[in-house]
């Protein structure tokens, strides 16, 4: 149980973390850098038609459905008990690089099958969003470190 909690707060914080410096980004760089405002342009691209605030509700859902799904697969080698598997900042950091590239990968496929492009700096996008994906591996150690 004391592991479920552990990374439900882990998810929560490392994507909150990663949000934050996306917001940021795009605030500094004036791109559109937002994973969730991104998301719901995809919904719109491939045509799921849901109202204004659902729409809003439904981007950060899935955003950070997303965020529990990586860090379950941070933890899944110690549920596993592989005793060669360590929670470490290197562990977290070369998690990050891995998400990292996954997260670049998924968004290039869907803004590849998608008609529209969407309104941003694509190659910025997937830079910063490869070093977002490291501080949210650092973050899901962090949270592992401060909590056992």
């Amino acid at each position: 149980m004391k592991i479920a909690i552990e990374i439900i707060i882990a998810s929560i914080v490392a994507t909150s973390t990663m949000t934050l410096f996306s917001y940021m980004i795009s605030v500094l760089t004036g791109k559109l850098f937002k994973e969730p405002v991104l998301l719901q342009f995809i919904f719109l691209v491939f045509g799921l038609q849901f109202t204004p605030k659902i729409k809003v509700i439904a981007s950060w859902l899935l955003h950070y459905a997303i965020g529990l799904f990586f860090v379950l697969g941070y933890y899944l080698p110690v549920w596993l008990e592989w005793d060669w598997y360590n929670i470490t900042l290197t562990s977290g950091l070369i998690f990050g690089v891995i998400i990292g590239t996954v997260g670049m990968l998924g968004w290039k496929i869907m803004f590849t099958l998608s008609k529209e492009k969407p309104p941003t700096d694509l190659e910025g996008y997937y830079l910063q969003l490869f070093i977002a994906h490291v501080i949210f591996g650092i973050s899901t150690f962090l949270v592992h470190a401060i909590l056992t």
